[in-house]
């Protein structure tokens, strides 16, 4: 391939590098895929209204979120497994993030443990968690993340249960059987550099945000098979109250797409919502975020900080998000195809490329400031 320049670009760099249960597994959506296709192709949808001979002169791509001064309305979301898609990625990406001027989001189902993180940048970051069966593990989990300066919580509502994805089923990933295991192992041996590179290289493989939850478990399959029994679909408003009383930081509610339970949100004290289908990785054809985010806008705008996440490619994208309303967006596989596909040097290209898109976008709209970004920016015909 020539020099990487898009998303795009990096995803097929992460293809060709990573076995293929791992890009599946990154790369998949749930049912046929059909909400994961609309997360991008409603983008490409929205028509920009251009306007010419503005003073563009100065032109400022930086946004404030949850408080936070930031270079660009856009945080890294949090992704399972990202140290397996490349060496230590959580802590290598947290510290592309902290240079770019971005914030970053550990998964509580990461490869790299909180501590490794914190040390990887001097900033604070955010940090992502589901309501577990074992309230005692996210007490413990939540004072961890505190004490090495997390304020700013993820919290993902819309993970009752895990979403069909067949893909996964396909790769033989989490079967026990012996010709899954053999699938999976000659897909490992199909990528040698991947084996040098993240199995031998980033060794410790393990979900690091829960190995005091799971002391004696050493092995990935030990620890899925007991995250896989702490997914609580009898989780209601009322552990929101619980989590709001235990958590001193500020809360996002990750995974709205109904106004109603915007409103809920709202009444329940957490700072912002992030409109999401969790990458299309849960309930296929529900609505993608894009689309969704304009009645959620119109119900809680003004009372909550709203972000979108799901299908943000480039920086064309991200101002379109904003001129529906958000304040900023999550993106998530871009990222980590960038990382995985060239390294900590791809990401931060990656992200640099999105900057330049973002202000150019804004330089023929005619706008010099992201919170000035609004509907009438978007062509109505």
């Amino acid at each position: 391939m020539s020099l990487p320049a898009t998303a795009a670009d990096y995803r097929a760099l992460a293809r060709r590098r990573l076995p293929r249960f791992l890009f599946d597994y990154l790369d998949g959506g749930a049912g046929d895929e059909r909400t994961l296709a609309a997360n991008v192709d409603d983008f490409a949808g929205i028509r920009i209204r251009q306007r010419v001979l503005v003073d563009a002169s100065r032109v400022d791509t930086g946004a404030v979120l949850l408080g936070e001064s930031c270079a660009l309305p856009l945080a890294l979301a949090p992704v399972g497994l990202a140290g397996m898609m490349a060496r230590r990625g959580e802590a290598r990406a947290a510290r592309v993030a902290e240079a770019i001027g971005v914030p970053f989001t550990l998964s509580t189902v990461g490869i790299c443990p909180l501590a490794e993180v914190a040390a990887a940048r001097g900033a604070p970051f955010w940090f992502q968690i589901y309501m577990l069966r074992d309230r005692g593990a996210v007490e413990a989990i939540l004072d961890a993340a505190w004490a090495v300066g997390c304020r700013t919580l993820v919290f993902t509502v819309d993970l009752p249960l895990p979403g069909p994805r067949h893909r996964d089923t396909r790769n033989g990933l989490g079967a026990a059987g012996l010709k899954a295991r053999l699938l999976r192992v000659a897909q490992v041996l199909a990528r040698p550099r991947w084996i040098r590179d993240v199995a031998l290289r980033g060794r410790p493989l393990r979900f690091g945000c829960l190995e005091a939850q799971v002391p004696g478990a050493r092995s990935l399959d030990a620890f899925k098979a007991w995250v896989d029994t702490q997914f609580d679909p009898g989780v209601t408003w009322r552990d929101i109250a619980w989590l709001r009383a235990r958590w001193r930081g500020k809360i996002l509610l990750k995974g709205i797409l109904d106004a109603d339970d915007a409103r809920a949100a709202v009444d329940a004290g957490v700072e912002g919502v992030v409109v999401s289908n969790h990458g299309g990785r849960q309930l296929d054809s529900v609505a993608s975020g894009i689309r969704a985010l304009p009645k959620i806008v119109a119900a809680v705008g003004d009372a909550t900080e709203i972000l979108v996440d799901g299908g943000v490619r480039s920086g064309t994208d991200l101002f379109k998000a904003l001129a529906l309303g958000a304040r900023g967006a999550l993106v998530g596989r871009p990222w980590i195809w960038a990382l995985a596909g060239a390294g900590e040097t791809g990401l931060r290209d990656w992200l640099d490329t999105l900057q330049c898109e973002l202000r150019l976008t804004m330089t023929l709209a005619g706008v010099t400031r992201t919170a000035d970004i609004d509907v009438s920016h978007l062509d109505s015909d």
